[in-house]
């Protein structure tokens, strides 16, 4: 490995020392890799794998600086079939990426500037306020909906079962896609970078034991927040309760304050309201 890292460096003076067009059309390339890469990461649940990867060459450093026989020897075989591993467990993801890099339109424009975090997190009050009214108006009409709501953990995979939609968060759009008649009403709705993502999207079921009363949508709710740090809000058809699953657990009975601050206190960084205003909702909506 120490080998890798040198020839490294001697491939970069060399580079300097004689570069040529042909370099420059060298590193336009590997950009482009590098971008495809890093989108198929942010988009999909690799990212997690990323860390796994980044913390195991990590180890190695260190059991190769304290000469740590045993586990470098571990470490080895780890690298040595950890390429093939992930070919194997990402086949799918990997598939679907190659297939839109064929796709006539793919590379788009590629984001050079961050959002600004203070109109980010006033579009994001917004956005929670519309869908606080939505589940609102959902509960009182008994409208069964599951809206899942992306942080950290991406969900590309999960959206492309649905049909992608790239709306804005507004409360009748909201209201339509669940409204019974709609031809997307009948699976969930993916919240990403504050707008509409996808709907009609099909999610994974919880394998544990649930409620007996509880059915398929809940279950999927619960499903995806296992398998991610999503926030899933839930409205029960049948009897317009109001719930939330989070990281595997399934919070019932909110009201649509409850809701709000929840969400408040998840998705803001900088919400003392919410904060403080927490457990008084949350416990006016179990007593409800």
């Amino acid at each position: 490995m120490s080998e890798f890292f040198r020839n490294i460096g001697i491939f970069i003076q060399t580079t300097v020392s004689d570069f040529m067009f042909k370099d420059l059309l060298d590193i336009a390339f590997v950009s482009i890799i590098a971008y495809f890469v890093l989108k198929f990461i942010r988009d999909t649940r690799a990212a997690q794998l990323l860390r796994g990867i980044v913390l195991v060459l990590l180890l190695w450093q260190v059991a190769s600086l304290f000469k740590l026989q045993a586990t470098q020897y571990i470490l080895n075989s780890t690298l040595e079939f950890g390429i093939l591993a992930v070919l194997i467990v990402f086949q799918p993801e990997l598939r679907a990426v190659l297939e839109r890099i064929g796709r006539k339109g793919t590379i788009g424009k590629i984001p050079l500037l961050p959002h600004d975090e203070s109109d980010y997190e006033t579009q994001m009050v917004k956005n929670i306020t519309a869908i606080q009214d939505a589940v609102s108006d959902m509960s009182a009409t008994k409208t069964g909906a599951l809206i899942v709501i992306e942080r950290e953990t991406k969900l590309g995979e999960i959206m492309d079962t649905g049909t992608r939609v790239d709306a804005a968060i507004v409360t009748e759009v909201i209201t339509n896609i669940f409204y019974p008649k709609a031809p997307l009403h009948d699976g969930a709705m993916i919240i990403r970078d504050n707008r509409i993502a996808a709907a009609g999207c099909f999610l994974p079921l919880t394998t544990k034991q649930v409620d007996n009363g509880l059915g398929t949508r809940h279950r999927a709710g619960i499903g995806v927040s296992e398998i991610s740090d999503a926030l899933v809000i839930l409205v029960s058809e049948e009897t317009g309760i109001i719930s939330l699953a989070q990281d595997g657990k399934l919070q019932r009975r909110l009201t649509p304050d409850a809701l709000t601050g929840i969400l408040k206190k998840n998705l803001l960084k900088h919400d003392e309201e919410g904060k403080k205003s927490f457990l008084s909702h949350l416990w006016k909506g179990r007593k409800k």
